[in-house]
């Protein structure tokens, strides 16, 4: 395995078919799209494709640099069925005859799954401790990533080592695409809860995949609640299925307009959702990413979690972070325990003062166009 310290090595100029290996949550896969698009930028003519976990896809099908999207399976069943679904899910990504497969995480999965791509050139980032000495036999190349300058974006960690290929883009914010039939379907499920389209809702994450990320439930119906009084808007909730039932005890706690949307939308659907939004308010999960990639402005709420490497870049993004000298300690909670006592402590007035100016500026939400 060759390594590759960013000193102008290029890519063979007969790379045309390049398939990006993206396996991690989905604020991952939308902060890939900024590697997609250096792809695209740096790679004249390149036919592009990207492969991520089962039920992501969604969220890339639209985009217009997009040749294809692969989603890796569990296949339910016996042994046979399990086996011969993989194998057709293998033959598929085969079938592209890849020149080069870029993984752009570290786990043993991509690795094999870069190897199995068939693909003649295979890239990792290069990382001299904590992973497995046979990863070397998976790839032909590894590049080390360029060092860290002040704040590192999301973004940065692909683009980091990408451009020890040459690879570049001056696009570093993600972007999502929503089609008119994505948009038309987010029409028919908020008049099935006679929400008016045009209304320009606040959209509000309250949940995350880790409950040490959270906030404050009781804090949440004061902001629900002081929006409506002093805004006027509608408000919609949006979570997971499993959140559903969580986000209707605290809406009947709410007084005027509040939808639950949660586990009603495909992520798809929830990029639509977004996009409609004046404001999109949370917690550190998925949503902040969605939302501003279908450029809605954001509100974001940190704790444990370090806001300078994940939260939403651009002037109309704000963050919200306790004033205590432990944040972020990148703990599950104070000492792992589950329980973030700095987002315990958060005010409300503090969440309120982001919202605030976010909803007076006027917007600077990106066009979301309809791929051709």
């Amino acid at each position: 395995m060759r390594i590759i310290d960013q000193t102008g090595y290029k890519l063979p100029p007969d790379v045309k078919k390049i398939l990006l290996i993206q396996l991690g949550d989905i604020g991952d896969v939308v902060w890939t799209t900024p590697a997609i698009r250096a792809v695209q930028d740096s790679v004249p003519g390149a036919e592009i494709s990207v492969l991520v976990r089962e039920g992501f896809g969604d969220l890339l099908e639209a985009d217009p640099a997009i040749k294809n999207v692969f989603e890796t399976k569990q296949s339910g069943g016996n042994l046979l069925a399990r086996t011969t679904g993989q194998l057709a899910f293998l033959r598929g990504v085969r079938s592209c005859r890849f020149d080069l497969a870029i993984d752009l995480r570290l786990g043993d999965r991509g690795a094999f799954l870069s190897l199995l791509s068939g693909a003649r050139y295979r890239v990792t980032k290069h990382h001299p401790e904590g992973v497995p000495y046979w990863r070397k036999y998976c790839f032909t190349h590894a590049v080390v990533p360029e060092p860290r300058h002040g704040t590192y974006g999301a973004a940065e960690q692909s683009l980091s080592f990408l451009r020890g290929l040459g690879i570049d883009t001056g696009q570093t914010s993600p972007r999502l695409w929503v089609t008119d039939a994505v948009k038309e379907r987010v029409r028919k499920i908020l008049n099935e809860d006679k929400i008016d389209p045009t209304a320009r809702p606040v959209t509000i994450n309250l949940f995350a995949r880790w409950s040490y990320k959270e906030w404050v439930g009781q804090k949440w119906i004061d902001i629900i609640n002081w929006l409506g009084q002093e805004f006027s808007v509608p408000v919609i909730i949006i979570g997971s299925a499993q959140e559903r039932s969580k986000a209707e005890a605290l809406i009947r706690q709410c007084h005027g307009e509040v939808f639950n949307l949660a586990g009603r939308t495909t992520l798809a659907e929830l990029a639509g959702l977004l996009s409609l939004s004046r404001l999109h308010a949370g917690v550190d999960s998925a949503a902040p990413h969605i939302a501003a990639a279908t450029g809605a402005p954001t509100v974001t709420i940190y704790g444990p979690t370090s806001w300078r490497d994940w939260a939403p870049v651009g002037r109309q993004h704000r963050v919200v972070v306790p004033d205590m000298d432990c944040v972020p300690c990148f703990k599950k909670g104070c000492d792992n325990s589950g329980r973030s006592l700095c987002l315990e402590a958060l005010e409300a007035e503090s969440v309120k003062t982001a919202i605030r100016e976010a909803l007076s500026e006027p917007s600077e939400s990106l066009q979301i166009d309809s791929p051709q």
